[in-house]
């Protein structure tokens, strides 16, 4: 996995030197309108060029740091879809398997399925049924400390994300407060209010917010899908730990 964030942030570092380095003379030309009147003809701009114009205009020192947060951003959301995803279980299925395993074999029987079967619930279910042998009470606990494991394995980054959702948007008004200050210190210069002064040092500061809320947006809509993911998996969890302590229960009075 550290390989993986390494790759990630490598090809970045590509990507932003790679864009600051594009042509100046392009950066330079005007790109306000997505339509451009060329030799009488509409020229339409495509979204990927209108995109990369701007992101040139907006300078590569904040806008940089705000890509970088959105490339590792995507890696983190990524890698805990997938692993969420490898996650889910179909817990009533495995419920019934370990019933029936319990019934047949005995205790033994029942951790070969929870062995056989991927995902947290199994876990704490053999967990649960290699304490059953000394007793219920022993069993529960069991299940409660590894629940608590597993949790901390689902969550694993996530906070890294909610870093990262916060940190784009600060950091684009800052770059918008920064070309701010710079444009009130040309018209401090200059000695006049001359507003084609100072435009399009405001324009360019004005960029980084935009990008920087734009991350943000993206990097919430993951970040909400794999709470609500955590969040179903462990209820789930917490179901499978009931049903779990009824069958060892009900297996102890047999």
């Amino acid at each position: 996995m550290k390989k993986f964030f390494s790759i990630l942030a490598i090809a970045g570092a590509m990507t932003i030197t790679n864009i600051a380095n594009a042509n100046t003379a392009e950066a330079a030309v005007e790109t306000a309108a997505v339509e451009v009147v060329q030799e009488g003809a509409v020229v339409k701009t495509s979204f990927h060029q209108e995109l990369k114009d701007r992101f040139i205009q907006g300078g590569p020192e904040f806008m940089g740091i705000v890509l970088i947060c959105l490339i590792l951003g995507l890696a983190i959301a990524i890698e805990r879809i997938v692993f969420l995803n490898l996650s889910t279980s179909n817990t009533k299925k495995l419920q019934k398997n370990v019933s029936d395993a319990l019934a047949e074999g005995g205790i033994d029987a029942a951790k070969e399925v929870c062995k056989n079967t991927k995902g947290p619930v199994a876990s704490i279910y053999y967990q649960g049924l290699d304490r059953a042998d000394e007793s219920i009470e022993s069993a529960e606990k069991a299940v409660v400390a590894y629940g608590g494991v597993q949790m901390g394995q689902l969550e694993k980054n996530v906070s890294w994300l909610s870093l990262f959702i916060a940190l784009a948007p600060m950091l684009g008004f800052m770059g918008t407060v920064i070309g701010m200050i710079q444009a009130f210190d040309k018209i401090q210069s200059a000695g006049d209010m001359d507003p084609s002064l100072v435009a399009g040092g405001i324009k360019v500061a004005l960029l980084t917010t935009v990008f920087g809320l734009v991350v943000a947006i993206i990097l919430q809509i993951f970040y909400n899908y794999i709470v609500a993911k955590i969040d179903s998996i462990v209820n789930d969890m917490e179901d499978a730990s009931i049903s779990l302590i009824d069958l060892l229960v009900a297996n102890k009075k047999k």
